[in-house]
């Protein structure tokens, strides 16, 4: 037990201190551990979670349910999350139960980590290390995104995505580039739009075309 409550300890230490890492509004230690819903839950998520493997019925729903109630995050107990956890705001994030999350992971407010439907088993994504998803993305469905993935903010993804990969639009569309800075933050304001490219290059295309038959036509 003291084991136990002792690796819940450092886990706790872990999640404050990402907090100063990839939150430059964080002031001190006492803000950060009053103001900071995303905190209040991950601490309730891993305290439920606990209970949830030592098959106690209820008491974790119940502790996840107002946790929601309070910070307005809601993480199943039965999620298997990493280390490092970062949830930035926090408001409307949904995570479901066959959710799995790796380490060193960021997700923004209103993002859901949900299923597509009432399948049984493993219905929920699963995220790998290092994976940033921004701000009302969705990411649904029993799917993979690989280490280092990132997710434009509004984005809705429904299929596997491959490591060191860029998601962005409805549904999600991958972009063969990194769109990071030196410290592998997603650059909110420099991701290509994919539908604007393509739209971009028939636009050259017929453009070009019509050059052509005008010489012909001469």
């Amino acid at each position: 037990m003291f084991s136990i409550i002792k690796r819940g300890i450092t886990k706790v230490k872990e999640d404050i201190n990402v907090i100063y890492e990839k939150d430059p509004a964080a002031g001190n230690l006492a803000e950060v551990i009053l103001c900071y819903p995303g905190l209040h839950a991950l601490i309730a998520y891993r305290f439920a979670h606990r209970l949830y493997k030592w098959k106690i019925p209820l008491i974790p729903r119940m502790i996840s349910y107002l946790t929601r109630i309070v910070t307005g995050i809601e993480i199943h107990p039965a999620a298997k999350i990493g280390r490092r956890f970062f949830i930035d705001h926090g408001e409307g994030v949904v995570i479901g139960a066959t959710t799995i999350i790796g380490d060193d992971v960021l997700i923004y407010q209103q993002v859901t980590l949900g299923g597509t439907g009432k399948e049984q088993g493993k219905r929920h994504p699963t995220l790998g290390n290092n994976v940033i998803v921004g701000a009302g993305a969705k990411v649904l469905g029993n799917i993979t995104l690989g280490d280092f993935v990132r997710v434009g903010a509004g984005s809705v993804v429904v299929e596997d995505v491959d490591a060191y990969s860029t998601v962005v639009g409805i549904p999600g569309r991958v972009v063969h580039r990194k769109i990071m800075d030196n410290n592998g933050v997603l650059m909110h304001n420099r991701i290509p739009d994919p539908v604007k490219c393509e739209l971009n290059r028939l636009k050259y295309e017929v453009q070009d075309l019509k050059e052509k038959m005008d010489k012909m036509s001469q």
